[in-house]
């Protein structure tokens, strides 16, 4: 009896489109926003009409859907040709973006500014980023105070506004002096005790804008004003007449407005938010120590940030833009606020990922010396992604594959796992970070930004970036279709962070790189990674939407979605109307589920007397507020049912489409998961998807009880998708058994390279497949393209089907067989399916595309200068001076073994 391997699915009788794409009706037509878009950094603005339109018609070839515009420093000998940004000309240029993007089916958007973050030239000091400035004198008892209250100009090089001065005695008395000014200066006497006075100033930043491009430098905005935000976009209103709608958004990005802990009018919003005079209590606020009423204090303020930044910059903001119909994109990160309502102020809230993560994939690769470590957290990336679920907002996008690896080094196998674990976490609009404006004249390797990776057509990835960007417009087409299935709300308890003393910081960030300071480690963090583990789906929720909530049908209605439940993990602090809220809705018939119950109330105003009430409420609602022992059993009678195919390894995400769910299941472990997967749907038949080349059809099912089991074979790195229906619509989806080990492929491969550069090198053969930089000195230095051609005899093997396994392939190839195109291999595991071999001799022609990398080290080594731009010029992944000198040359070509495996199909 034959050993039976394994079994590969593939599915029979594809028929390719032009981009090689099997096409079917199971698949969505592909639009523009299913595709990845780009960062596009214009340097200098130095932009022309042809290299514009070449450029775009580049992007959309290679399935790009958009770009979003953001005008940075320049480029050294290229000043002619700088535009200063909202000119004429610079307008022009832009209107003449849009109007070719939108020829050729690319939409635009743009930074309402140059660099980051939002300011410019028209900032003047009043609206600048501000910072609270405090100055401290002593006045002993009869002493009389007569002098100009100022700030050390040796501390603050920009004048600070004076608004307020007030005594502190000795005996606990406050006096509020600001009335006794005159101008600057007071006189006064201190009668009754010793006193401290606290001169309160409204300071200044100084921050300026960050890789500013000409015509955009000038001072950071103040992101806590209206007034501050209605000043700086009244030149967009006037440049941007008869843009309205041909933009598609306005993007802001991450919180990168550094120190600003205040505005002008912050005493005063600062009283109407929270009901008292913050001047009273400065030297509880301003104290390093850590004590009760200093942190409840600190908490007031830190919300009063919070509030100011949402309702008098970003809703603002949003609306301004939806007035001229424009969306707006925001990365809330690093905002000193509320995460959860300011990512949902915003039509796409937008996150990001820094550094590479490790995945235990098989051949993939992850060298220590290429790589900046990230700190990507699926708890963090669901943030944004839960916010655009609670308010409806039907994409969550992400800033993608920052300094995955350093310049020239970042393979497009590398970049698959990143782009699946933010779709898995609910993300699914990714802009690549990002791609270069560089005129067709400029030197190889072009104009370069300097934080990797930049994709354009001077990159030597571009090649086969086709294979990337279509996987990843397959996914987000189902991926934005119908709705988030999450069905678990969990709530996110901010103000035990606020109420903490953050070592008497004041201002504090809720940053993406600093998890450590607000999030690991929290009751929220482990009850979410719990939920998570095992199998249930959940989105965060925050006060007020939590306030916004309905009860229908035992569910929990939100602006965009309903929940089964919603969980609230153990927590010390919370306001008295949430929980008010909570067992209201639990009355009406919601699952309500407490982990633990809050031990007090928020914030300083009338604490004792709300810590007396928020007592009285739990112990005549104890039955209601009860904390579970048992979590899982809890939601079990919500109703929930877990996928449980966590437990293979399996990770995913599930959507709902008109009743249907869509599933999308990776597997980033080192093995081959295979056997019948469950599925928490009942009685249904289910479609297998194939994202990396739209192969579509009927997967075998058991249906036992509440759950469908899917007989799946998903080897490391590979992922599906699985669509629910109620009779199979497709033809069965073809499942394989390997009927004998791997043939290796041996004899003389003729190697041709085909193109780039420095140099082409001659043909050689080779009958070893190894780097083709051990081949010659020319073949060390270059980057491009090549094709392997090999002639081979048919193994005497019946077979309904041949596997081919390229092995280690760096770093991406395209196959044909016998002069037919088969298909690309992009990403690990590099196999792809050749369907039947002729009798006698065949023809198996590999194109492999290596990284630029090799061809910078010989341009280095050589003395050729490329390095050309302002300001920060180029650096390596830790901002180090850029030296490709100092690298070994990168593996390239075909490395293999090259084998074929036979195929039965398996009928059963």
């Amino acid at each position: 009896m034959k050993k039976k391997l394994n079994y590969i699915p593939f599915f029979v009788g594809i028929l390719f489109s032009l981009n090689g794409v099997a096409q079917t009706n199971a698949w969505p037509e592909t639009k523009n926003v299913n595709k990845p878009w780009a960062r596009w950094w214009w340097m200098g603005s130095a932009v022309d009409k042809p290299n514009l339109k070449s450029s775009l018609i580049d992007f959309q070839k290679v399935g790009i859907g958009g770009v979003e515009i953001t005008p940075i420093y320049g480029v050294k000998g290229a000043e002619n040709n700088f535009i200063d940004y909202l000119s004429p000309k610079y307008m022009e240029m832009l209107g003449y973006t849009v109007k070719i993007a939108d020829s050729l089916g690319l939409q635009v958007d743009m930074v309402l500014g140059t660099g980051w973050p939002y300011g410019g030239s028209q900032v003047t000091l009043p609206h600048a980023a501000t910072k609270l400035v405090v100055e401290k004198y002593e006045v002993k008892k009869n002493e009389q105070f007569n002098k100009e209250i100022k700030v050390d100009p040796a501390k603050e090089k920009v004048p600070a506004q004076l608004l307020a001065v007030a005594a502190y005695g000795a005996d606990g008395s406050y006096t509020d002096l600001t009335s006794l000014l005159k101008g600057n200066t007071l006189n006064w006497k201190a009668k009754k005790t010793d006193y401290t006075l606290y001169a309160v100033f409204a300071g200044k930043t100084g921050q300026q804008v960050k890789r500013a491009a000409p015509g955009g430098k000038g001072y950071t905005l103040d992101h806590y004003s209206e007034e501050a935000l209605n000043a700086y976009v009244v030149p967009f209103d006037k440049a941007l007449v008869g843009f309205e709608g041909k933009l598609r958004a306005i993007f802001n990005d991450s919180y990168e407005v550094y120190g600003t802990d205040f505005t002008p009018k912050f005493l005063e919003e600062f009283e109407k938010l929270r009901g008292y005079d913050l001047k009273k209590y400065l030297p509880q606020l301003l104290s390093k120590e850590d004590s009760e009423i200093g942190n409840r204090i600190k908490s007031d303020y830190r919300e009063t940030i919070s509030d100011l930044l949402l309702h008098k910059f970003d809703l603002p903001w949003t609306k301004w833009a939806n007035a001229k119909n424009y969306k707006t994109k925001l990365q809330a990160h690093g905002s000193p606020g509320n995460l959860i309502d300011l990512y949902a102020s915003a039509d796409i809230p937008e996150c990001e990922t820094f550094g590479s993560m490790p995945y235990d994939i098989p051949g993939f690769r992850r060298e220590k010396e290429d790589v900046r470590e990230g700190d990507a957290d699926p708890v963090m990336l669901k943030f944004s992604s839960s916010a655009a679920h609670i308010a409806g907002k039907p994409l969550t996008s992400s800033e993608t594959f920052t300094w995955l690896r350093d310049h020239f080094k970042t393979a497009l196998s590398q970049c698959k796992p990143e782009a699946e674990d933010l779709m898995l976490n609910g993300i699914n609009h990714i802009f690549l970070h990002g791609s270069t404006y560089s005129p067709k004249e400029a030197q190889w390797p072009g104009w370069k930004f300097y934080a990797s990776v930049n994709f354009n057509a001077t990159n030597s990835i571009w090649e086969d970036a086709p294979g990337l960007f279509n996987y990843i417009a397959n996914c987000q087409s189902l991926l934005q279709a119908g709705k988030s299935d999450n069905e678990t709300l969990l709530y996110y308890p901010i103000y035990d962070t606020w109420g903490k003393s953050l070592e008497g910081n004041l201002f504090f960030q809720f940053k993406i790189h600093s998890l450590k300071e607000w999030l690991h480690g929290t009751p929220f963090y482990d009850t979410t990674k719990k939920l998570m583990n095992n199998g249930y789906s959940v989105d965060f929720i925050s006060d007020s939407f939590i306030a916004q909530a309905k009860v229908e049908n035992g569910k929990i209605v939100l602006p965009g979605n309903t929940y089964k439940s919603l969980v609230v993990p153990n927590c010390d602090k919370m306001p008295l109307t949430t929980l008010e809220k909570l067992i209201e809705l639990k009355k009406a018939g919601a699952a309500i589920i407490f982990e633990g119950l809050p031990k007090s109330v928020p914030g300083f105003k009338d604490y004792e007397v709300q810590n007396v009430k928020l007592a009285t409420l739990i112990s005549s609602n104890n039955t209601i507020v009860n904390p579970v022992t048992d979590l899982f059993k809890a939601l079990a009678q919500a109703n929930e049912q877990p996928e449980t195919l966590v437990k293979t390894g399996l990770k995913f995400i599930r959507r709902d489409l008109n009743g249907e769910k869509i599933y999308y299941l990776v597997n980033h472990t080192a093995k081959t998961i295979e056997g019948f997967i469950p599925l928490a749907v009942a009685n249904k038949e289910v479609l297998i998807l194939d994202p990396l080349n739209r192969n579509v059809g009927n997967a075998v099912v058991k249906k036992e009880g509440q759950t469908t089991l899917v007989k799946l074979r998903i080897e490391s790195g590979k992922s599906y998708i699985l669509k629910t229906e109620n009779t199979a619509s497709e033809k069965p989806w073809k499942y394989y058994d390997a009927t004998a080990e791997p043939i290796a492929l041996k004899g003389d491969w003729k190697l041709t390279f085909e193109k780039g550069g420095p140099t082409l090198p001659a043909p050689v053969k080779v009958s070893t497949l190894e780097s083709w930089t051990k081949i010659s000195p020319e073949t060390e230095a270059f980057s491009g393209t090549a094709l392997y051609t090999l002639q081979f005899d048919a193994p005497k093997v019946a077979a309904d089907n041949w596997q081919l396994n390229l092995g280690d392939v760096r770093e991406s190839a395209k196959i044909w067989l016998n002069g037919e195109y088969i298909g690309d291999a992009w990403s690990v595991p590099f196999t792809i399916n050749l369907g039947k071999l002729k009798k006698g001799k065949n023809e198996l022609k590999v194109q492999v595309t290596n990284l630029s990398a090799n061809r910078v080290i010989d341009m280095e080594k050589k003395g050729k200068e490329w390095k050309i731009f302002y300001e920060i010029n180029m650096v390596d992944k830790d901002y180090n001076k850029f030296d490709a000198t100092k690298w070994s040359p990168m593996p390239s070509g075909l490395l293999g073994p090259v084998t074929i495996t036979p195929l039965k199909n398996d009928v059963n």
